[in-house]
């Protein structure tokens, strides 16, 4: 239960209502130093599993694992979402920011899915409610991951790319990039997985 199969998780921070990383200005403090992305780039299957609640952070620690990742079997366009979000790699931090001038972390997932034809809510908050509860042990590339950074529950989103990586933009003086679900700064503030597609 504690444990996240081998899958890159692209993690596109999202906007939080009043105290989230897009809506309030408010910069999660601090974030880690940029990381080397891995080549993976899908996700092996599963079903998603309904929740309403919303976990606590350090409810699960995900953990890397060497399975080889798959393509999301749920979504065909799984593998070219998480392809668009790769190609924003770079693009600058903006708070507020939705477009690739410069994004903030849930404008950055609300325009990669857009891209898709797939519509998600622009706030954290409203995204954390989005679709379905997906457990850890469950991930697919294209899922969206959320943690605490700067208020209790979700303020931060990112999208899942498989092998234990996600793809975000994270705070003020960052840029879109890949970081590992494992790394400790993001295990332990991990609080929940949507799937949208």
């Amino acid at each position: 239960m504690s444990r996240f199969p081998g899958f890159i998780i692209v993690i596109t921070l999202l906007g939080f209502g009043v105290s989230g990383c897009a809506s309030s200005g408010a910069t999660p403090h601090p974030f880690p130093a940029p990381s080397q992305p891995t080549p993976n780039s899908s996700t092996p299957n599963a079903q998603p599993t309904p929740n309403s609640q919303s976990p606590t952070p350090n409810s699960q620690s995900p953990k890397p694992n060497a399975q080889s990742p798959k393509p999301n079997a749920q979504s065909p366009i799984a593998y070219s979402l998480t392809g668009t979000a790769l190609g924003l790699r770079g693009t600058p931090y903006r708070n507020g920011g939705a477009d690739p001038s410069g994004f903030d972390c849930s404008g950055f997932v609300q325009y990669v899915f857009a891209q898709h034809g797939v519509s998600v809510p622009r706030k954290v908050v409203d995204q954390f409610r989005a679709g379905h509860d997906v457990p850890p042990a469950k991930l697919q590339a294209g899922d969206l991951v959320f943690f605490t950074t700067v208020a209790p529950g979700a303020s931060h989103v990112g999208i899942a790319l498989g092998s234990d990586e996600f793809v975000h933009a994270p705070s003020s003086t960052g840029e879109v990039r890949v970081e590992h679900l494992s790394a400790a700064y993001w295990s332990t503030r991990f609080v929940g997985a949507r799937r949208v597609l």
